[in-house]
C-alpha cells in the first residue's frame, strides 16, 4: 500500500470530497462538534462509503501535525510527486498535443514558508498552470499546512521536485519554452513581457528573490510596479499577479 498523507482544514477536505473523494482513505473528524460544516463533511463522506474515525482535538493534532485543523483531517494516498523525468514527459506531451492553452509552468526557486507555497498552489490551479516545480532540497514541500492553505489544489496540480532548477530551465529552453523571471532590477515592467506563448514563470525565494544564476537563464525579466513606500510584495501575492497577467494576455490574444 502506498504511503498516506494528511489534508487538514474544512475547505481543503470539502474540495477533495467534491472532486476526488475516491482517493480519500478515511476521515478523522471531531466528535460532538457543533460546527455544521464538519457535520456536512461527515455526512457527505458517509454517503460515499468513506470510513469516518471519530477523534478529539488532541488526536487530530497528533495525526496531522497541524493545530488549526478545524475539526477534520482527511487521510489520502500520497499525491504523486513528479521527478525530473516525469516533468520532461509532461512538458513534451503538452508541447506536442497542439490543443488548449500554451504550456504554463510555475517554477518556485526556494520558497521556504509552507503558507506561501500553499497560496501559490491555490492560485496556480486557478490560473491553469500545468505543473509547479520546486527544488527537492532546501525549500518547502507538500505537507498538511500546504494542503490546508491550498484548499485542495495541492492534490490536483502536477507537482515536481527536482534536484537542480537551473538544469531544468536549460532543457525547458531547448523545447522553445520562454523563461520569464521577475526582478526589481528588470528594465521593463512585467506587463511589457510577452506571456502569450509557452512559458515557464520563475519566482524567487521570499527574502532574496531570484538567484543570479537563475536570472542568467531567463529570456525575459519583468518588474512589478511599486507606487507606494513598500519595496516588495509577498511572493505568493506577486505570483498571483504574474499568473493572472499571463491569463489576461492569453485571453486578449484569443479575442
Amino acid at each position: 500500500m502506498s504511503k498516506a498523507r494528511y489534508v487538514t482544514g474544512l475547505r481543503a477536505v470539502e474540495q477533495l470530497l467534491q472532486g476526488r473523494g475516491g482517493e480519500i482513505r478515511r476521515i478523522f473528524a471531531e466528535y460532538k462538534t457543533a460546527n455544521p460544516r464538519v457535520e456536512a463533511v461527515i455526512s457527505q463522506a458517509s454517503d460515499r462509503g468513506i470510513d469516518i474515525q471519530p477523534a478529539n482535538r488532541a488526536r487530530l493534532v497528533q495525526i496531522s501535525g497541524e493545530s488549526r485543523h478545524q475539526g477534520v483531517v482527511a487521510e489520502i494516498a500520497r499525491s504523486s510527486v513528479l521527478d525530473e523525468g516525469g516533468l520532461r514527459s509532461l512538458v513534451e506531451g503538452r508541447l506536442t498535443e497542439g490543443e488548449g492553452s500554451p504550456l504554463l509552468l510555475l517554477i518556485l526557486d526556494g520558497i521556504q514558508d509552507p503558507h506561501n507555497l500553499g497560496a501559490c498552489l491555490r492560485t496556480a490551479d486557478a490560473a491553469g498552470v500545468d505543473a509547479v516545480v520546486v527544488p527537492r532540497h532546501g525549500a518547502a514541500g507538500l505537507g498538511p499546512t500546504v494542503s490546508k492553505v491550498a484548499a485542495g489544489a495541492a492534490e490536483l496540480l502536477n507537482f515536481a521536485a527536482v534536484p537542480n532548477i537551473s538544469r531544468v530551465l536549460g532543457w525547458i529552453q531547448e523545447y522553445g519554452v520562454v523563461i520569464v523571471g521577475t526582478s526589481d532590477t528588470a528594465g521593463q515592467s512585467l506587463y511589457e513581457c510577452d506571456l502569450a506563448g509557452p512559458i515557464a514563470l520563475v519566482m524567487g525565494r521570499e527574502d532574496k528573490g531570484l538567484r543570479k544564476s537563475i536570472i542568467g537563464r531567463c529570456d525575459q525579466l519583468g518588474s512589478l510596479p511599486m507606487a507606494g513606500e513598500v519595496s516588495s510584495l509577498n511572493v505568493s501575492v506577486a505570483t498571483g499577479i504574474c499568473l493572472y497577467e499571463v491569463v489576461r494576455q492569453r485571453g486578449a490574444k484569443n479575442g
